[in-house]
């Protein structure tokens, strides 16, 4: 649980014990009914000061002490926490939009991109197909279970298939591109998302590494179709949530990422 939250939930327990025991304690002692004793109790605690009521006797008197002691440092405290806590819902707010712009950037640069060159050495890649045509008209329901199926697909990745100079070429244009995402401190909020611009990365330098990727042995080619599985699977995954963000907040952006949707083969920016 939010540190924050714990703490004014604390707080918020004890200020309701103080409230009702100066209640009751007030009903008893100085004979007030119900309201009068509420009354007297809450402006005792929010330190507004008596107004035709106040205590008659010593014992009341002790107790509107008590409450003094006790009850303005525990409301001075729901209130801090409290907004503490609007506070930080706020700026977590503003972070988590920078975040989705970051990540928008990424596929919109890079990432819908790399989907077309990983999905192509797919050899189960009609089974993804179908999975992820996504509609104008889906609701959270349908985006759910897609992120669950998503999550269970066996990537796959027939290394044969691959256009791996056109990848490392690919990868080596957006170099730059991914050094500056990375050094984004608005990552450290996504360890999901850091760790596929990681996997791709270093998917790039693996690539670049190697002077002629059509003369490779065995088991190099095959390590590399280690590395691209890895940063496929972290990829279609990341995707799948990035179409959710944009269905929800910006239609418009929603409409052409769905247009140019990397599995879909009759896919088109042109509006028909």
């Amino acid at each position: 649980m939010d540190p924050i939250r714990f703490r004014l939930r604390i707080f918020l327990i004890l200020l309701l014990g103080i409230v009702m025991v100066g209640t009751a304690g007030f009903m008893a002692i100085e004979g007030f009914s119900l309201a009068d004793a509420f009354y007297f109790t809450m402006v005792t605690i929010t330190t507004v000061g008596y107004g035709d009521i106040h205590p008659a006797t010593q014992t009341g008197k002790m107790l509107s002490i008590l409450l003094i002691v006790t009850g303005v440092g525990t409301f001075l405290g729901v209130v801090a926490n409290a907004t503490e806590s609007l506070l930080n819902k706020r700026e977590k707010q503003i972070r988590t939009e920078k975040l989705n712009m970051v990540t928008g950037l990424f596929f919109s640069e890079a990432g819908s991109d790399l989907l077309a060159y990983f999905s192509q050495s797919d050899p189960n890649l009609e089974i993804l197909q179908r999975e992820l045509i996504i509609r104008s008209d889906w609701s959270d329901r349908d985006f759910l279970g897609l992120e669950k199926r998503v999550e269970k697909y066996e990537y796959a990745v027939d290394i044969t298939k691959t256009d791996l100079e056109g990848l490392r070429s690919f990868l080596e244009a957006k170099s730059v591109l991914l050094l500056r995402l990375l050094e984004n401190p608005v990552l450290l909020e996504h360890e999901a998302f850091t760790e596929l611009l990681r996997a791709v990365f270093h998917l790039k330098e693996e690539l670049a590494s190697r002077k002629d990727l059509s003369q490779l042995p065995d088991t190099d080619y095959a390590h590399l179709a280690g590395d691209i599985k890895r940063a496929y699977g972290l990829l279609g995954r990341q995707w799948v949530y990035y179409m959710k963000h944009l269905k929800t907040n910006y239609p418009y952006l929603f409409s052409l990422a769905m247009r140019t949707n990397p599995f879909d083969k009759d896919a088109s920016p042109i509006v028909g």
